[in-house]
């Protein structure tokens, strides 16, 4: 089977910190660490340092007080921050410095009266973070259907801010409906889609075009992941998001078959080298 290996691909910066920190952290100290959510969306990192004793919550509550709390490269809402810090516990930020921009900008423009529309995933931990900086100051939109709900009046400050993941193809067509509903709206300035999403999404779009199929190493939960799937598909090429080996379709794939296999910002290398192996091997 003829499989290539786009480039770029696979961990950014701020996946790499955020790992390095946690990483550090195991090696420094026989405590238990708390990390609140998944230090990245990625389920081989996840159970990598859960064998090695760390614990990831999806509530404070789970953690007592006084531990050490570990905050995921995705951020966390300002309300976190302040039961932890009542709570006594040791903080260690690794969130991604790109997010806590977003969040920087988030709390700036809400100071200063605008209203801002976020763009992004419902639910998604780095969305749930950014709104909680605006209180009732931010309205999050994913699509751009979801403009036509949308009341504002005509002289209601307005700006916009993106979740980092998402496609630049996305953000523009949704961007471009607000403006036409509401010719106020102000650029914020800094696009906030990470420079690293967006070198791999151009990498996806420029090689799927002459492969059979494209396979994305990254899990389902996975935002930067999942774009890169639906690129592929949106230049006429099947795409399929394979955590690892065991996910591989091998019903739609055959001997002969073009395999553009690249990874989401937080997915090893190692698994993708796994993968291109039994690829080949067939």
């Amino acid at each position: 089977m003829k499989v290539t290996l786009a480039e770029p691909r696979g961990f950014c910066a701020g996946v790499n910190r955020a790992i390095n920190i946690l990483n550090n952290l195991v090696n420094q100290t026989r405590e238990p660490i708390y990390v609140y959510h998944e230090i990245v969306h990625n389920t081989w990192i996840a159970r990598s340092f859960e064998r090695r004793g760390v614990v990831f919550i999806d509530s404070i509550d789970m953690a007592p007080d006084g531990a050490t709390l570990l905050f995921s490269a995705h951020g966390v809402s300002p309300q976190i921050r302040e039961i932890a810090a009542q709570r006594n516990m040791n903080t260690i930020d690794a969130t991604c410095p790109l997010v806590h921009r977003i969040h920087l900008q988030m709390h700036i423009f809400v100071e200063s009266g605008k209203h801002v529309i976020l763009i992004g995933k419902k639910g998604h931990d780095e969305v749930v973070g950014v709104l909680d900086e605006a209180a009732n100051n931010a309205t999050l939109i994913s699509c751009k259907e979801d403009v036509e709900s949308l009341n504002f009046a005509p002289d209601q400050p307005l700006t916009y801010l993106t979740q980092t993941t998402l496609t630049v193809a996305e953000v523009e067509e949704i961007v471009a409906a607000l403006k036409t509903r509401f010719p106020q709206l102000q650029e914020p300035g800094n696009s906030g889609i990470c420079d690293a999403t967006q070198s791999r999404q151009d990498a996806v779009r420029r090689l799927a075009p002459g492969h059979d199929v494209v396979l994305v190493v990254g899990s389902q939960n996975s935002s930067n992941s999942r774009r890169l799937a639906e690129i592929a598909q949106s230049v006429g090429v099947p795409a399929y998001l394979v955590d690892g080996v065991n996910d591989i379709p091998w019903g739609k794939l055959t001997p002969n078959s073009s395999v553009l296999l690249t990874a989401g910002a937080s997915a090893p290398e190692s698994v993708v080298q796994m993968c291109a192996q039994f690829l080949r091997d067939v």
